[in-house]
């Protein structure tokens, strides 16, 4: 039998290893820049003279402020603060004139009912859910502090529709205590002049309590609501008349 002789399998020829890559430093990125560095620089903060020279000028100005909701005892300023939320004082004493004269009392303002308060308050900003609130308010009062404005905050935030700056304006306003109050006058108040900044109100309202001089704290909140509701405008602040311009600390200022 014939041999059989395999030819061996030709060998495949080698390919060559790529190159290596060649290195290539990469250029360092530019250093980064400190927050520090970048942040702009903070409001310089006020020193006691200028915040005592502050309240100084407005008691001068406005010895006795009032504040603009008309009432005519602590239960018809607790349901005046109440209806004023989201709503202009002016409007909500239009409201209330004829409203008072004959419900000034829990008792009273239980007796005209929910649908008929609906139809003095109508004209104020959710008078529907306010009306339901100070009906039942009125209730609570009448059952849990015997028809008496209870005089601390926890009690007074416990009504329904009543929040901290409804507590610190009746407790300013109707019992002396020296609380601050702060709306959106007050909030773009402290902000804007660096008096007690803060994110929230209640940030502003434990800076200015903070800063300002206890004989001042009486009528404090009430200069800053009037402060910020006829001079230090939201959209155009009136710099020129300004008691505080030489003070005040806001870098856009007009003077």
């Amino acid at each position: 039998m014939a041999k059989i002789t395999r030819k061996p399998a030709p060998r495949k020829a080698s390919v060559p290893k790529k190159e290596a890559k060649a290195i290539v430093a990469k250029p360092k990125a530019p250093a980064r820049k400190s927050l520090k560095a970048t942040r702009p620089k903070s409001i310089k903060p006020w020193t006691p003279a200028e915040i005592h020279e502050v309240f100084s000028r407005f008691r001068k100005a406005n010895p006795e402020p009032k504040g603009e909701l008309e009432h005519v005892n602590p239960f018809t300023l607790l349901v005046a603060v109440v209806l004023s939320a989201q709503a202009t004082d002016a409007g909500v004493n239009k409201a209330t004139r004829a409203l008072f004269e004959i419900a000034d009392t829990p008792q009273k303002m239980l007796d005209l009912g929910e649908e008929r308060l609906r139809e003095y308050i109508k004209t104020i900003g959710l008078y529907r859910t306010k009306a339901r609130n100070v009906i039942a308010l009125s209730a609570k009062v009448l059952s849990e502090f015997g028809g008496e404005v209870p005089r601390t905050r926890a009690e007074i935030e416990s009504l329904p529709g009543a929040g901290r700056k409804t507590a610190n304006v009746v407790l300013n306003m109707a019992f002396g205590e020296h609380t601050m109050a702060v709306d959106t006058h007050v909030f773009r108040v402290g902000n804007r002049t660096g008096l007690a900044p803060g994110k929230t109100p209640l940030e502003v309202e434990l800076g200015l309590e903070k800063v300002i001089p206890a004989e001042f704290m009486l009528h404090a909140h009430h200069w800053l609501i009037l402060h910020g509701r006829y001079t230090c405008l939201a959209r155009k602040p009136r710099c020129e008349v300004c008691l505080i311009n030489d003070l005040c600390r806001w870098p856009e200022k007009s003077v």
